[in-house]
């Protein structure tokens, strides 16, 4: 099923996140995690892709096996900016042929053989053209795009980065999922912003629980994340216990996720990192209002 379908569905709805394994010999691990967060039954489930395609054929088994198996539908997720355009073609096509409909389109980080290549000589240098190729391939897909409600990285102000979203939206991409935030009053207002620029597709926020404290310094740098002062005092009152520090990430993501909800969002998608109790644990707070 096509998430923009899901997405017109009532009731809150839940979706996460997993990752393929980088070498084989982990395959089934990581396989047997993805296959009890798809036991939860939830919404849908995203498949992450290594820098460069490095996980590609792993990216298309994880989620096939998703669909097949447990009927969860799934979003491969396709980056771009260190691939060839016949690269890509053959990505679309090899996700078409796995009968996989949603496709969530990245330009990717850029990796260290890309430092010294002059940008004249990339194929792909944003995800609107990823989304671009996508809609010329003759597939009928529904394609994601990624938003940052704290502003990308490399964007110089968050009226440019929203600028460069609504062009992302006009050349197809139906929905939008957030990076990572930690204070939902950032969503609230990037909300507000893009709705102004007119930017009417579906945003599905997501939501990353840190269940250890090494997990913020990372969040940090990935995504720029704001850390609320509460959610400092979190980590600074159990992040040397690791089973409190778990307890209590899980406890504040479903704070946000509730309070999401309670200001009128119906989707919110979960940053599980192959973590089936996490999810289960979130699942199992929410017990009596999310729709399964």
């Amino acid at each position: 099923m096509k998430i923009s379908e899901l997405l017109k569905k009532d009731g809150l709805r839940m979706s996460f996140e997993v990752f393929p394994p980088k070498t084989s010999d982990k395959y089934d691990s990581v396989q047997a995690a993805t296959e009890k967060i798809a036991s939860l039954h939830p919404a849908f489930m995203s498949v992450t892709y290594g820098a460069g395609g490095g996980t590609s054929k792993y990216t298309l088994d994880i989620a096939k096996n998703i669909e097949k198996s447990y009927g969860v539908p799934s979003l491969a997720h396709l980056t771009c900016v260190n691939s060839t355009k016949e690269t890509v073609r053959e990505r679309i096509k090899d996700i078409q042929e796995a009968g996989i409909c949603n496709i969530m389109a990245l330009r990717g980080d850029l990796t260290p053989e890309m430092e010294g290549k002059p940008r004249s000589d990339w194929d792909y240098h944003h995800a609107i053209e990823l989304i671009r190729d996508i809609k010329e391939s003759g597939g009928d897909f529904c394609i994601g795009a990624a938003c940052y409600p704290e502003v990308h990285p490399e964007s110089a102000n968050q009226k440019e980065d929203i600028a460069h979203l609504k062009e992302k939206t006009d050349a197809g991409a139906q929905f939008l999922t957030t990076q990572m935030f930690f204070d939902n009053n950032l969503f609230y207002n990037f909300l507000y912003k893009i709705r102004e620029a007119g930017i009417t597709v579906p945003v599905i926020p997501g939501i990353m629980p840190i269940t250890n404290a090494n997990q913020v310094e990372r969040a940090i740098k990935l995504s720029g994340s704001f850390m609320p002062q509460r959610f400092k005092s979190l980590v600074d009152a159990f992040g040397q216990d690791p089973k409190a520090m778990c307890q209590a990430g899980i406890a504040y993501a479903t704070d946000q996720i509730i309070d999401l909800y309670a200001n009128g969002i119906r989707f919110i998608h979960v940053y599980s990192m192959n973590k089936p109790d996490v999810a289960k644990a979130i699942l199992d707070n929410l017990s009596e209002i999310v729709s399964r």
